[in-house]
């Protein structure tokens, strides 16, 4: 299934809420950020173009990485897409920032 996502599957999300299923099964508020296509990360003879998204947690939260649920549109629900933290890098410390890379 995830090799089916597209980076304009993401694109109605953009500026939106959602929420992000935990590996221990709890759920995260999350605002989707950004979307960036990374052309130079494209092999040979595959369809999809690489990409990634960032998001925010809207709370507080101790989560860092794992294994992760979350509905697209278009799609449904994915499962089992790895979520990695990011530093908050002069934003707010007190919630998450979260990236995905499909590649």
């Amino acid at each position: 299934m995830l090799q089916a996502v597209h980076s304009h599957h993401f694109q109605p999300l953009l500026g939106q809420t959602s929420r992000l299923t935990l590996p221990d099964g709890s759920c995260l508020p999350i605002q989707f950020e950004t979307l960036d296509q990374t052309p130079r990360a494209k092999m040979p003879n595959t369809e999809r173009m690489p990409f990634s998204v960032a998001f925010n947690s809207l709370e507080t939260t101790e989560f860092v990485d794992g294994l992760c649920a979350l509905d697209v549109p278009e799609l449904g629900r994915l499962e089992g897409v790895f979520v990695s933290r990011v530093p908050p890098m002069g934003r707010d410390s007190t919630l998450g920032y979260y990236y995905i890379a499909f590649n």
